[in-house]
């Protein structure tokens, strides 16, 4: 998802962003003036760059941006158990249905999860679901918005961008935090 800023015709945004290892693998942070934009997990900072750089390919980028570092350490801080939960800023544009979607991923308590159908019922829209499916995959600010704490109606973990093994051990790692 692009940042408010990114729309058709106006200038390029300035996105600062940092790449730095994790407990889940490789960890891309970036961000507008305004908010975090984009948080990634991979397996290469290289992919992450690429990635970052076709979802961008107009805005000016800014590796290892300074103003970035505190975000990113709370986000590392968040992986390592250290930190509860993220309330962070994010700069994103969204339809008004992912957006009320993302509001009620982020009311979910770490260390808790709730199923598609929860969330679509919590939002007022009972049978969308799949709807809330569709939404969870184009979150651009994982972790920040926490799409990884819903799972199917049979209480199974179901698709994750960065892979099930991910998702499990971030569920397991906001369990153990919570009971600390």
């Amino acid at each position: 998802m692009m940042p408010t800023c990114y729309r058709s015709g106006s200038a390029a945004p300035e996105i600062g962003y940092a790449i730095v290892e994790s407990p889940l693998g490789w960890l891309l942070v970036a961000a507008t003036a305004q908010g975090i934009c984009s948080v990634k997990l991979g397996d290469s900072p290289r992919a992450l760059e690429a990635e970052l750089q076709t979802e961008f390919a107009s805005a000016a980028l800014q590796s290892d941006a300074p103003q970035l570092r505190r975000w990113v350490n709370v986000i590392l801080d968040y992986l390592r158990g250290e930190q509860p939960h993220l309330d962070l800023p994010t700069d994103v544009r969204a339809t008004a249905f992912r957006r009320r979607v993302w509001e009620e991923l982020r009311r979910i308590p770490p260390g808790e999860t709730r199923s598609y159908a929860a969330v679509a019922a919590a939002i007022g829209k009972p049978k969308a679901a799949r709807a809330v499916a569709r939404a969870c995959a184009l979150n651009p600010t994982a972790l920040v918005v926490p799409c990884h704490r819903v799972i199917g109606e049979d209480g199974q973990l179901r698709g994750y961008r960065w892979g099930l093994e991910r998702k499990r051990r971030l569920l397991e790692q906001e369990k153990r935090a919570r009971e600390r």
